[in-house]
């Protein structure tokens, strides 16, 4: 049998780099560009802001990255600890366990004589069993735990460029200017980011560019408040 051309492409988003570069960038840009015009809010003067900037840029990246790798390596350490659990009762227990899976894609509403055949050839391979037991009782693929190293570097690094935005003004100009210009690119920088997730996700450009504008636009606009009215003095 031919088989006929398949458009179907998926992205491999199970490690979590996925959901820590989109959470890191969102997050540097949101807390950074609310820092920054907090601070500015305060009018304490041009290097106050622009120091604010960069200790909230490096330190968010670094509490970023060490946040997602100790939350992915338990997160991987508990997978990992329910799947010995599993592999040992396949090779203890491999009646019962070829039972459970029949009981399994029978409540999938499979036909009981497709079910126990099912059981039974998966049951003559442990690992394919194993990854069909764990997927079916404990929703865990055993071949994608998660990359908590990776994870971590992706999200330092996104925090870093999201953060970098709304500082970026402050680095490169003295004109008095810095406070619209930050909110500018900010509002253009959460447009795009929200946008190009929507995109992804196929759940609308504008409407999650706006989202995320939004949202970015309520932070900031709480800390500019706060800032003013605390100032400096």
């Amino acid at each position: 049998m031919t088989l006929s051309p398949h458009p179907e492409r998926h992205r491999q988003i199970n490690d979590g780099w996925a959901r820590a570069a989109i959470f890191g960038a969102s997050d540097g840009l949101v807390t950074n560009v609310s820092l920054i015009l907090g601070f500015a809010g305060a009018q304490p003067g041009h290097s106050v802001v622009r120091l604010a900037g960069l200790a909230g840029l490096v330190a968010g990246a670094f509490s970023m990255a060490s946040g997602e790798y100790l939350s992915m390596t338990a997160q991987r350490e508990l997978f990992e600890r329910e799947i010995d659990v599993e592999r040992r009762a396949i090779a203890q227990y491999p009646s019962a366990e070829r039972d459970e899976l029949e009981a399994i894609f029978v409540s999938r509403s499979i036909e009981p004589t497709l079910a126990a055949q099912l059981a039974d050839g998966l049951m003559r391979d442990p690992e394919l069993a194993l990854r069909t037991h764990t997927r079916e009782e404990l929703g865990i693929d055993p071949n994608a735990v998660g990359n908590p190293v990776r994870a971590a570097m992706f999200s330092l690094v996104a925090f870093a460029l999201g953060a970098l935005i709304p500082l970026l003004p402050w680095l490169v100009t003295t004109s008095g200017n810095q406070v619209w210009w930050s909110v500018g690119v900010s509002a253009v920088a959460s447009f795009a980011l929200g946008g190009t997730i929507g995109w992804f996700s196929d759940r609308g450009v504008w409407r999650a560019g706006f989202r995320q504008l939004a949202i970015t636009a309520l932070a900031a606009t709480v800390t500019w408040c706060v800032g003013r009215a605390v100032g400096t003095k």
